[in-house]
């Protein structure tokens, strides 16, 4: 069975052009229910560079499932086994302004679009930029 992995390595995934705001923001719950984007930014936002996109992405499907302890390992083996969208396509790079750098190790961290550290990123030789995926085509 093939895997398809997300993680990317020395990268930085830039906020979307179309992105509405300005800063990034603590993506809303969906009444009691957390989102997506709500479990990405827990992961990430506490714990930088602990996680890789594809712990990330594999956590919130599981969260999203209420997944089993027992479950997991067949399960991410199932997720894994057809392409899944990457962080670029998340709503925190898209809607929220969270730029997302992947280290050597492809462990992620959130940097804010208005922090110095997210221009120090974008401006350095040694990380490529991927832009997040527009919201509108």
């Amino acid at each position: 069975m093939d895997v398809h992995t997300t993680n990317y390595q020395n990268t930085l995934i830039a906020v979307a052009d179309d992105c509405p705001v300005a800063r990034g923001e603590v993506p809303p719950m969906k009444g009691d229910k957390k989102t997506v984007a709500n479990i990405a930014f827990d992961m990430v936002a506490h714990h930088p560079y602990r996680y890789t996109s594809d712990d990330v992405l594999f956590q919130a499907y599981a969260e999203r499932h209420d997944l089993t302890a027992g479950e997991l390992d067949e399960a991410r083996k199932a997720f894994f086994s057809k392409g899944q969208p990457c962080l670029r396509a998340s709503p925190l790079t898209k809607r929220y302004g969270w730029g997302v750098h992947s280290d050597e190790q492809g462990k992620v961290a959130l940097y804010g679009r208005e922090t110095p550290e997210y221009d120090r990123l974008l401006q350095d030789e040694n990380i490529k930029v991927v832009k997040a995926m527009k919201s509108s085509r």
